[in-house]
Formats: structure tokens, sequence, C-alpha cells
């Protein structure tokens, strides 16, 4: 008897098992579709462009700062990599030039914080940097490499926006690997400076790449600078540094997108946006409802998950 109750019980495994593996096959089908749906929302690079320039539209563009540096190492491809995969708009990264003239990512003029090694990046060839590890948020050692610009660029080509930030003064050596790789559509440059100021130091790559003034609003004059920036020369956009949210000029902005400029403010830290920032809005997401209740068209992150799930919540992120 207990060999009968056996059989029969293998038996009714068995038949249960070839009954799941179908289900589990086409599960499997249903996940990889949701995978490649996912990717098929992802905006092409003319989407990516044509939003930036277009500053009356009422989609948010989401810029994450240093890449998704929470989950890989800032300034990494694996952070750069990320972002290009949760449908980022724009990776903001640094550039910094090497002892013997070769262009990485990296945001400090030392490699201390963010690297196994020690001393200022123009003391290293890029030959010993790439001996190197780069560290994460927590200072712990990862398997990741400094990247040079050059890969940053090749792997962000057609699929991201880029800023090159600390690079205003070897844009020329970036310029030309901007050429070499075909992404200087891709790019923004900015710069807290007046409108002589560029012209006149940045005047031959202004109708090359994009140009974005950096206006703080707690600096005497930065009603003027705005002005003569929009009467001589739109910008795409301008990026404004509001340490309190009753400046009286945040009423400005819808105006100024209404005359053809986007509006750029950071989430990063309160100082840039009256305390509206990111650890904020990591415990209450409904903090970012200022920058959309203040026309702004363009925000900074150091969340930018947190951010793109929050404005595609409300329809304002594809």
């Amino acid at each position: 008897m207990m060999k009968k109750n056996t059989i029969l019980l293998g038996a009714a495994l068995l038949l249960a098992a070839c009954q799941e593996a179908p289900k589990t096959e086409a599960t499997a089908n249903e996940s990889q579709a949701k995978v490649e749906n996912v990717a098929d929302q992802h905006q092409t690079i003319d989407e990516l462009i044509a939003n930036l320039e277009d500053s009356k539209n009422k989609e948010i563009i989401v810029v994450a700062h240093r890449g998704d540096w929470r989950n890989a190492p800032e300034n990494s491809l694996q952070a750069i990599q990320n972002c290009i995969d949760m449908g980022v708009d724009m990776v903001e990264i640094d550039v910094r030039e090497t002892k013997d003239g070769h262009l990485v990512l990296m945001h400090d003029q030392t490699i201390d914080r963010t690297t196994t090694g020690k001393g200022k990046v123009s003391d290293w060839t890029l030959d010993s940097l790439q001996g190197l590890f780069l560290k994460d948020g927590l200072g712990v050692a990862t398997p990741h490499k400094i990247p040079t610009l050059e890969q940053a660029l090749e792997l962000s080509k057609d699929k991201i926006l880029l800023n090159l930030d600390k690079s205003y003064s070897i844009f020329d050596k970036c310029y030309a690997l901007l050429e070499k790789t075909g992404t200087q559509k891709q790019v923004v440059i900015k710069g807290n400076i007046s409108r002589q100021e560029v012209e006149a130091e940045f005047g031959e790559y202004l109708d090359k790449v994009y140009f974005m003034p950096i206006v703080r609003l707690f600096e005497p004059g930065h009603k003027a600078k705005v002005e003569d920036y929009l009467q001589h020369h739109l910008p795409v956009a301008f990026e404004f540094t509001a340490p309190q949210d009753t400046i009286a000029f945040i009423k400005n902005f819808a105006e100024i997108r209404a005359q053809g400029a986007g509006v750029w403010v950071n989430s990063l830290w309160p100082h840039h946006n009256g305390g509206h920032d990111d650890e904020q809005a990591a415990m209450d997401p409904s903090v970012y409802d200022w920058f959309i209740e203040n026309d702004i068209d363009m925000i900074q992150t150091d969340r930018p998950q947190l951010l793109l799930n929050y404005l595609r919540s409300k329809g304002l992120h594809r």
C-alpha cells in the first residue's frame, strides 16, 4: 500500500511540473516584454534635444548630478549607464585634465575622496590613474575605473544629453573629443558669467553646443544679467540658485519660459531651492511640487529615480 501511494504521489508531482512549465515560460516572456517596453519608452536623442529647446511644453527635464552616484561611483561609466537605463534626460559629469593632457571624469581637483589614490589629477598621468579604483559614496573601493571623457562620450552617444561641468577652461580639448565622437549636439556648458564675457571667451562655440548662464538670485545685478541675455543672446535655459523660496524674481520664471528659455533649478541641497531639496523629497516626494508650481522645467537631482517616478505619476515625464 505504501509503495502504491508513493508511485501515485510521484505521478502527481510530475503532472504538476509538466502543467507549470508553460506558465513559467510565459511569465519569463512577459517579464522580457516589460523590459523591452520600458526601453521602447525611452526618448530618442532627437526627442531629448527637441524637449531641451522647447521651454513652453509641460515636460520637465531630469538631470542626474554626477550620474546615479547612489548606486555606482560618481562620474563612473556605470553611473552614466544607470541614468540611460532609467530614462534620465541629461547627466552632469565633471572633467579634469591629467598631467599628460588627457581628459578624465573627476569632480575634485584631487583624487583623494573618490579613488584609491592621493594627490592632484594634474599630477598623475592617464596610465597611472587607470591603475586606481573608484570609491563608492561611503568611501569603499569598487571594481570601477576612472573613465576618460572620450569613453563617457562614446557611452552616451545618441542616448542621453550631457552637461560637462568643470570644463570651461579646457573646452578646446573637450570640443575636439566631441567632434571625434560626434556628440556635439548633446552637450550643455554652463557658466556664471555675463553675456559679454561668454561671447568674448566662448563665442566660437555658442552655435555648436548649448551654453547656459548660471544666475545666483542672491547676487546683485541678477535681474539685469537675465534681461541682457534675453535681449541679445537667448540661451537654451538659465540655471537659477534660489536660497530662499520667497525671492521675488522666482515669479519671473513663467515669463522667461514664455520668451523661449528654460528654467533650471537644482534640487540637490537646500540653499539651491529654498529648502525644497532631495532629502526632504525622500521623505515626501510632494516636496517636488514647489518646482512644478514655480514653472521650473529642468531639475538637477541626486535622486533621479525618485524624481522620475514622481514626475511620471503626474504626467510630466515620459
